[in-house]
C-alpha cells in the first residue's frame, strides 16, 4: 500500500488515503491516529511528510491534534458528512469526464452504470 503516484505530492496522496479511511468508517469519528513517527514507518515515507498531510487534513477540519495526546478523526459530524459528499462528488466527476473523453454519451454513461449496478446486484460481478 506503499505505492505512490509521481503525478501528485505524497503528502496529498496519503491525505486521500485517510479520507479514504475515514468515509468508509476504518477511521471513526474520535479515533486516534497512529503517531507521526508510526505512519511515517508504516508508509515508509519521512515524518516531515506525515506532518504535512496531517496538518493539511487540520487545516480542511478533518483532523484535530491535541496537544501532549495526539491526532485524531474530528467529532464534528457535519465536517465528515461533508468530506464524504465531496469525496463521491470527485469521484464521479473523475469516472465521468474519462468516459466523455472517451466519446461516451451521458445516456450511454447512465445505462452502463445502470447495468453495472444491476449486474452487482444480482451477484454477477
Amino acid at each position: 500500500m506503499d505505492e505512490f503516484n509521481t503525478s501528485k505530492p505524497i503528502y496529498l496522496q496519503l491525505a486521500d488515503r485517510i479520507n479514504r479511511l475515514i468515509v468508509s468508517k476504518e477511521l471513526k469519528a474520535g479515533q486516534k491516529l497512529q503517531s507521526v513517527r508510526d505512519m511515517a514507518l508504516s508508509y515508509n515515507v519521512n515524518p516531515n511528510t506525515i506532518q504535512r498531510t496531517y496538518s493539511e487534513l487540520e487545516r480542511e477540519g478533518i483532523l484535530e491534534t491535541r496537544r501532549g495526546q495526539g491526532t485524531f478523526v474530528t467529532e464534528q459530524e457535519d465536517r465528515l458528512i461533508q468530506l464524504r459528499g465531496n469525496l463521491k462528488e470527485e469521484q464521479i466527476q473523475t469516472f465521468v469526464q474519462i468516459m466523455q473523453e472517451m466519446g461516451y454519451s451521458s445516456d450511454e454513461i447512465i445505462s452502463g452504470l445502470q447495468d453495472h449496478l444491476n449486474k452487482k446486484d444480482k451477484g454477477d460481478a
